[in-house]
This record gives C-alpha cells, structure tokens and sequence, in this order.
C-alpha cells in the first residue's frame, strides 16, 4: 500500500492532506465548544446549521468552481485555496454573534468545496498507473479514518494545557503547511477537452457523471452510503447515552469501531478489486450497509454488538468509497476529471443533505427502530438502483477507432488509432456503447 509514497510528488500531497486533515478535525472540536460557549443549550441548533451551511456550500459550490479551475495553475489555485481556509480559521476565534460563525464557516467551506475536488483530480494525473493510483486511494482512506480517531485525541490533549480557541491556531498551521506542500511540487493542469461557455462548463460535470453508467451507479451507492453514515453520526450518542445509558468514552469507542471497520477496508480494497473488480466490492459493500441497518434495532440492547455492528457499517463504507476515485479516473479525460470529481463531490454531498434530517427527524418523532428500518429502506433502494444502472458488461473493453484524432493525441496509446478501454461518455466517445 505504501508503494505510492515512493513518488515525491505524492508523496508530498499525501503529506498536505494529512496536515489538512488535522486542521479540519481541531476545527471541528473547536467549533463545538465555540458554539457552546456562545449559544449555551442552542449551541445544537447551531452547530445543526453550520453543518447544513456546510453541505449547501458542498453542493452548490463545487460544480461551480470546477468550471473555472482550469483559468489558474492547478497549484497556484490549491495555494490560494489552502491560505483563504488558513485566513478564515484565524478569525474565528474573534467572533462574538453567532451568524458571524455561520458566514466564516460559509467561506471556509466554499473554499473546500473548490480545494477537495481539484486536489482529487490531481491525483490520477500525478499517478496514472491504475495498481499504483488505487494503493493512492487506499492511503487517502486511511488517512481520513485516522484522522477521525486521532485529530479528537490531539484536541483532548491540546485541551489540556491551553483554551480552546488555541485549537484554531492549530488548523491555521495545518492549512498553511499544506499551502507550503503543495507549493513545493510541480502539477499538471490539464485543459478541458471541449471549449465551452460557463453554463456548459458548470454543468459538463454533471452531465458527463449522469451519460455515464458506472457513474450513475456510483450515485445510487452514495444513497447507501450516506443512510448508514448519517445513522451513526447523528444516533451513536443517543444508543450509547440514551438506549444503553452509557457515558462519554463509550461513545467515542463506538466511533472508532465504525473508524476501525473503515480502515480494514482501506486495507483489504487493493487486492479485491484486483481480484474481483471494482462492481462486485462496491456493491457488496453497499449490501453490508443495508444488511447492518436491517438487523440494527437487535443490537441496540447492548454495547457490544452495537460496536460488531458500526465496526461492519465501516467496513461496508469504505467498500463503497474506497474505489469511488477509480470509476471517477475511467470516466473522464485529463482535463474533464475536475468537472467529474467535482459534480461527484456535489451529488454525494447532497445524499448525505437528504440522510442527516432523516435520520435525525425520524429518530426523534419515530424512535430509533423505525429510523433504521427507513434507512435501511432507502440504503436498499440505492443498491438496488445501483444494480440495475450499472450493468456488468458496461465494464468490459470496447474496441474502437479515433480516426480524427492526430497521433500524438494523449488519448492515443503510441498513436494507435484503435484500441480497447471500457466505456466512456465525454467527448470523444458516444455517449453510450
């Protein structure tokens, strides 16, 4: 897994999105105690918001942004990004009303909204050997599941010694020394294969996603994905608390069991997807996600299943997730992948923008037995959509010709005109064959 690092230029990125990552998790801790420390019991309600500002910016923004990505060097843009985020994060420790933490956050997460995607992008180009990118993506995996676990230990320590308005110190270094990585690296910046208006560039994402099967599938995924996400995010602490009658530690190993289910998969998908393919892994991943929702409400009586069971909705998460980068990689041209990684950024954000209230409003008004048998409904739903657009024979290779095209075209391998890949929906292939 690690052979990836063996390249600098990655090998620093990975180094930029881990420090990114820790600066995100601190702002996250540092947020909530923010939020509290002005709203007192309110403090919900607004983090509540902050978390729907967050997803609003992630949906709309990112499309938006992908359209115009290619006007600037795609290092200068991650740079610019990166000290925008670092600026932000500075002043949120000054803030006094609480709609002025609603507009950093805004700001803060468009800014993400343009960086995720286009450093996703980068990624294939810098790696192009699929074995090696998908290693690439295991790493990325394990870096966000990590971080999960260890960025909310750093702010217990941290908190230890200082205030928590020192945490955000903490992210303004992680965003900077990631503007400093990434500064130090040469990146491609490939142009978008059709010359557009910016309408048609603001939406190329999107249309090439919905032409393309694999990418239609990948979606209905995310419906999964997002249902059994939003379940543990928004009802772990009332199972551990309310259900089991539990305290604050045994909620936040419950987490890390899901955390840990996570990482096992970023370990195991290498060599499944080699073996089996990249279809099969997803969608049993997906079905592991289903599967755990149905028998969810038998666990709820006790603390150790419950830790088997979110450790087994990690793992169905990162079956699905995992492999998402390489069905984004085989759909798209250089140019067009931050359009592509960009409209997948934006729809998979919005399942998890129709998950969350579900899962909270339901838990609340229902109980949380009919909140899991919902999800596990609409998790169903996904897989099932996701089997029946995505068919197995869309993968194989199709022989075709690119007469048009000059021979040092970088689509042609050594100039041959004809040659075999599985479908594709852009450009320079019909939408559907």
């Amino acid at each position: 897994m690690l052979g990836p690092l063996a390249n600098p230029t990655y090998a620093r990125l990975f180094a930029a999105q881990i420090l990114s990552l820790v600066g995100t998790g601190l702002l996250t801790v540092a947020l909530g105690l923010l939020a509290f420390d002005l709203a007192g019991a309110n403090a919900g309600a607004v983090l509540g918001t902050a978390l729907a500002i967050k997803m609003i910016a992630y949906v709309g923004i990112a499309p938006v942004a992908a359209a115009f990505v290619h006007l600037v060097p795609r290092r200068t843009l991650l740079v610019a990004l990166d000290l925008v985020r670092a600026l932000v994060a500075l002043a949120l420790p000054f803030v006094t009303e609480v709609w002025q933490i609603y507009l950093l956050i805004g700001l803060l997460q468009s800014g993400s909204a343009a960086f995720t995607p286009t450093f996703q992008a980068t990624i294939p180009d810098v790696l192009p050997e699929e074995a090696e990118y998908t290693r690439a993506l295991s790493l990325s995996r394990l870096a966000y599941d990590m971080e999960a676990l260890a960025s909310p230990l750093l702010a217990a320590a941290l908190l230890s010694a200082i205030g928590f308005h020192w945490l955000f110190a903490g992210t303004v270094l992680g965003f900077g020394a990631s503007a400093l990585l990434v500064l130090s690296v040469v990146l491609p910046t490939p142009q978008p294969v059709a010359a557009e208006g910016a309408w048609a560039r603001t939406t190329r994402g999107l249309r090439l996603y919905l032409a393309t099967s694999r990418l239609r599938g990948l979606l209905a995924l995310n419906l999964a994905v997002a249902a059994a996400g939003a379940m543990v995010i928004v009802n772990t602490v009332v199972l551990v608390r309310g259900n089991l009658g539990l305290g604050n530690m045994e909620v936040a190993w419950t987490l890390a069991a899901y955390g840990a289910g996570s990482i096992l998969s970023a370990l195991l998908v290498p060599r499944l997807v080699e073996q089996k393919g990249d279809r099969p892994v997803m969608l049993a991943g997906a079905a592991l996600l289903v599967l755990g929702l149905a028998v969810a409400p038998a666990a709820m009586g006790a603390w150790a299943p419950l830790l088997a069971l979110w450790a087994l909705l990690g793992l169905g998460n990162g079956l699905v997730l995992t492999p998402a980068g390489r069905l984004l990689r085989r759909s798209a041209q250089p140019g067009d992948r931050p359009a592509l990684f960009a409209a997948q950024f934006a729809l998979s954000h919005g399942c998890w923008l129709l998950a969350y209230p579900l899962a909270g409003w339901l838990g609340a008004a229902a109980g949380t037995f009919w909140a899991f048998a919902a999800m596990a409904a609409l998790g169903l739903a996904g897989v099932v959509l996701a089997t029946l657009s995505w068919r197995a024979a869309e993968e194989l290779p199709v022989e075709h010709s690119h007469d048009d095209l000059p021979a040092d075209h970088p689509h042609l391998e050594k100039g041959a005109r004809r040659h075999r890949h599985p479908p594709m929906a852009d450009a320079l292939h019909a939408p559907a064959r």
